[in-house]
This record gives C-alpha cells, sequence and structure tokens, in this order.
C-alpha cells in the first residue's frame, strides 16, 4: 500500500505533463503561425517551431506510457524531469530578458506551468524510486 501511495505523485505529474505536452505539440506541429499570431509575438519562420511539436507530441505521449506502467522507467522520469526543469528555465530567462514580444499571459502561464511540473517529476520521483 505504501508503495502505491509512493506512486500517486508521479502518476499526477507524468499524466499532467502528458496532455499538456500533446495539447502543446499539436499546437506547434500543425499551428505554429497561428500561435505566434495569436500570441501577439513577432513573426516567425515556421519552421523553427514546428519541428518542437513532433517531440514533444512523443514526449507526452512517453509521458502517458510511464503512467500506465511505471515500473523500471527511471530513465525516462528523469529525462521527463530534466527536460521540463531545462525547458522551464528557458522560458524563465527569456521572460526575465524580454526576449519574447508577445503578451505576458503567453509565456507567463507555460513558464509556470512547466516548472510546476518539473517540480512534482523531482518529487515524484524521489517518492517512487524503489520502484522505478
Amino acid at each position: 500500500m505504501a508503495q502505491s501511495n509512493n506512486l500517486t505523485l508521479l502518476k499526477v505529474a507524468v499524466v499532467i505533463l502528458g496532455v499538456v505536452s500533446i495539447i502543446y505539440g499539436i499546437g506547434y506541429l500543425i499551428f505554429p503561425g497561428a500561435l505566434v499570431t495569436f500570441s501577439g509575438g513577432k513573426p516567425v519562420e515556421v519552421a523553427w517551431l514546428r519541428w518542437s511539436g513532433g517531440i514533444i507530441i512523443a514526449l507526452g505521449i512517453g509521458a502517458l506510457m510511464v503512467f500506465r506502467k511505471p515500473e523500471k522507467q527511471g530513465i525516462l522520469v528523469f529525462t521527463m524531469a530534466l527536460s521540463t526543469l531545462l525547458c522551464g528555465l528557458g522560458l524563465l530567462w527569456s521572460w526575465i530578458m524580454k526576449e519574447y514580444s508577445g503578451s505576458n499571459m503567453f509565456i507567463g502561464v507555460p513558464t509556470i506551468l512547466i516548472l510546476v511540473i518539473s517540480c512534482l517529476l523531482w518529487w515524484g520521483r524521489q517518492l517512487a524510486k524503489g520502484i522505478l
């Protein structure tokens, strides 16, 4: 029973990451120009955004696979935790340094969301380290 409780936080974190990643990934893969226009950002070559959509979708699918069977998935959980941390820090840097030309909402929400997910993943990983 204790092992199940230790998995709960990790499972919640990977589901949130999976859903968020798939939603953002679809946006970047299929509608990158519309996302930039909608955010009020400066025009950008959509190829710079589109390629990342596929990777983000794959990360989301991997997260959902970990949700279904988290046993012995420590490397993937570490990769998800590290990627969300680096992504969040990159977004935070761009926000602080005013490198973003769009509405603050369109950088603030993803920055906070991905850093919260990262914290949940690191914490959940620590709690579930016995089965990972």
